[in-house]
């Protein structure tokens, strides 16, 4: 019997420990704003709407000299996306990447192109809902000194008052699961995604 009471114990307390967590990761997912200032680039994640337009626009409005495009479709051209008019940034400074299929390869071959152009800083823009799990990933695949600024873009997919939207409870549930891999993962091996040793991770 006291087997029994003290499995029920620390399932409850694993529950609460859980809930705990999953209402911290809501809290900070929804606590993100879209900063006002300058960065050396402006990486996006494409594939989630209204992404690309956003960073296309900041690219525009001159608040980073590159603009890197990661995980566009292999049949996507530079033309599709950006043909720059009078006064706009050049388009020799806007870089596709094509070979990333899921956020850890974005944060992969992000890396590559971030230190290969010497970049010190960056905006990461990607969904709200994804940006905690982008922010690891990226925070431990770059050089330390260089510095992040997450920069979220809302979507319909994910409503303020996600306790009562049971689409936007399985999605923030889903990253928050992600996300606590992925947190672990680098708890047990830090520095392996930023040293280039890791190309497989589960539930990526």
């Amino acid at each position: 019997m006291n087997i029994v009471k003290a499995l029920i114990t620390l399932i409850v307390i694993a529950l609460f420990a859980v809930t705990v967590l999953f209402i911290d990761f809501t809290y900070k997912t929804f606590s993100y704003r879209q900063i006002s200032g300058k960065a050396d680039a402006i990486v996006v994640l494409a594939g989630g709407k209204g992404r690309v337009e956003e960073g296309l626009r900041l690219f525009r409005e001159s608040r980073a000299e590159y603009l890197f495009l990661i995980g566009v479709g292999p049949s996507v051209r530079k033309s599709d996306l950006y043909r720059p008019q009078p006064g706009d940034p050049p388009a020799d400074k806007v870089i596709l990447e094509k070979s990333s299929r899921n956020t850890l390869e974005n944060a992969i071959f992000g890396r590559d192109l971030i230190v290969q152009h010497d970049i010190r800083s960056i905006i990461l823009i990607t969904s709200r809902y994804h940006l905690k799990r982008s922010s690891i990933l990226f925070r431990n695949s770059l050089p330390r000194d260089i510095a992040i600024y997450p920069y979220p873009v809302d979507s319909a997919k994910l409503k303020e008052s996600w306790w009562s939207h049971g689409g936007s409870f399985q999605l923030l549930f889903r990253e928050f699961y992600k996300y606590c891999m992925f947190r672990t993962f680098f708890i047990l091996a830090p520095g392996e995604l930023r040293e280039g040793g890791m190309s497989v991770f589960p539930g990526r």
